[in-house]
């Protein structure tokens, strides 16, 4: 009968989650298949999990073909270093490091330069370095568009001209999620496949997924220097200002980068879950405690 030729209706459909997953997966495949020497920055912050995970399933149940790269500045938290070491070792990644030595030789700081200089200095010159010394012609990163106003204009696939610098206004369309791969000698691709995710996202993603995280992104009590609205880390060698003293603060971090760039938030989740209760009610973005933020206006584009 004509009823037994008909296929029956499917009840399958993919969750929020799903469809954002299926999306990163694409993409890094894509790339994958698409460029001669790509590599994966790796951060070692929440989103990097997420975008690690997402390739090892892209390739599962083979290895990553391509590398982690990894940006020291030697003001990285000493918790973050012994996480990545770990956490890469035990899944069996390829991690390479590099480090603008002689920035850190000539003791470049934030202190005497500012935040901009000095993250120019020991982040962006050293990632170029890396990129050219590597020969690779597309690089994964795992900004998101809600994060900060310059990383809205990203598109999934962001060119990068021949000395590395970022055009916002000379950037590919990418209608139907169709991504202009060609690139003319010395230039290379950077590529977001968390573009649409939020930090929500991330959260339940890394709850579902049992992602390991770097533990602070917990809430502990901890040294803090309290500045204002900001909880200031007490990693390193630190200067007090007048009336300022080490308090023992309940806190965690949103995110993570160099020590005496990142600030902490006050917190008493030591959950996911908690964690995702505390950001559902809350109305302040994540890089609200990253001190290089507040530099200038736009200053995270014109590093850029």
């Amino acid at each position: 009968s004509q009823e037994c030729l008909e296929p029956p209706m499917s009840s399958y459909r993919l969750s929020h989650l799903d469809l954002l997953e299926a999306e990163g997966v694409r993409i890094i495949r894509e790339v994958a298949a698409e460029f001669d020497n790509p590599v994966m920055l790796y951060s070692v912050g929440k989103d990097s999990a997420v975008m690690l995970r997402l390739a090892r399933k892209a390739f599962a149940p083979g290895r990553i073909p391509f590398p982690l790269l990894h940006v020291d500045t030697d003001y990285k938290f000493r918790e973050i270093i012994a996480f990545r070491d770990r956490h890469c070792r035990e899944i069996g990644v390829d991690l390479r490091v590099h480090r603008n030595e002689e920035a850190i030789a000539n003791k470049t700081n934030p202190w005497g330069l500012g935040t901009s200089s000095c993250c120019g200095l020991l982040k962006t010159q050293a990632l170029l370095s890396a990129l050219k010394e590597g020969g690779y012609d597309a690089a994964f990163g795992g900004a998101r568009r809600d994060e900060e106003r310059s990383r809205a204009k990203e598109r999934v696939y962001s060119h990068r001209d021949e000395h590395g610098r970022w055009d916002p206004k000379n950037q590919r369309p990418e209608l139907w999620s169709l991504y202009n791969s060609h690139l003319r000698q010395g230039e290379n691709m950077r590529v977001f496949p968390l573009s649409n995710w939020t930090e929500l996202d991330i959260w339940f993603y890394i709850r579902r997924e049992d992602i390991p995280i770097v533990p602070m992104y917990y809430a502990k009590e901890r040294e803090m220097v309290v500045r204002g609205q900001q909880l200031i880390p007490t990693e390193g060698e630190f200067e007090l200002r007048e009336g300022e003293k080490v308090e023992t603060v309940m806190s965690r971090f949103r995110t993570l980068g160099c020590w005496p760039c990142t600030g902490a938030v006050r917190s008493n989740a030591v959950t996911i879950d908690e964690i995702i209760s505390e950001l559902m009610d809350s109305t302040i973005s994540e890089r609200s405690t990253r001190i290089i933020d507040h530099d200038r206006d736009g200053s995270m584009e014109l590093k850029k």
